[in-house]
């Protein structure tokens, strides 16, 4: 993924109004992420611990998404594996996140919810760039291409169903 900044950012995010993305709050080390090992960038909001996001390369534009994670039963809805790069992690290492969808639907209060990595760091456990807390991620026959492809196919399919 190429280098974003707060501007591309913002811009990006297709699931909320101009003025709620210009509400959100960015990274301040975009300097810092590793972009050529990245298929996404997502990261939590420190302010509000409810509130994820995600932006990525899609048809050769930017896509922002805005999340939530599920509130009430925290504890309960966490899953072990992440739907996105099939990281398995132990308990609160994934949650089920939703986003607002977009257009009409989305302001009518219609949402789609997926189980992602708490962290939002699918890019890096994928390349072995990071390890999950307590486990290690299971040894695949694919190749690495292989379940690069497959983890950006899942993020893909996720976008589509805010747009449809």
């Amino acid at each position: 993924m190429r280098s974003l900044t707060e501007h591309d950012i913002r811009d990006s995010f297709v699931n909320c109004s101009k003025g709620e993305a210009k509400r959100v709050a960015v990274p301040r080390d975009l300097d810092e992420r590793p972009w050529d090992d990245l298929d996404f960038l997502g990261w939590r909001d420190p302010g509000a611990p409810d509130r994820s996001y995600l932006v990525t390369e899609r048809g050769g534009r930017l896509v922002g998404l805005t999340l939530r994670l599920t509130s009430g039963h925290r504890g309960f809805l966490h899953r072990s594996m992440c739907s996105l790069c099939l990281t398995t992690h132990p308990g609160g290492g994934v949650s089920l996140m939703t986003a607002r969808k977009a257009g009409a639907a989305g302001r009518e209060g219609n949402s789609v919810g997926l189980y992602m990595c708490t962290d939002l760091a699918c890019s890096l456990y994928v390349r072995g760039r990071k390890a999950p807390r307590s486990t290690l991620r299971i040894e695949e026959s694919l190749t690495l291409e292989e379940q690069i492809a497959r983890t950006t196919g899942n993020l893909s399919a996720f976008i589509d169903k805010v747009h449809s």
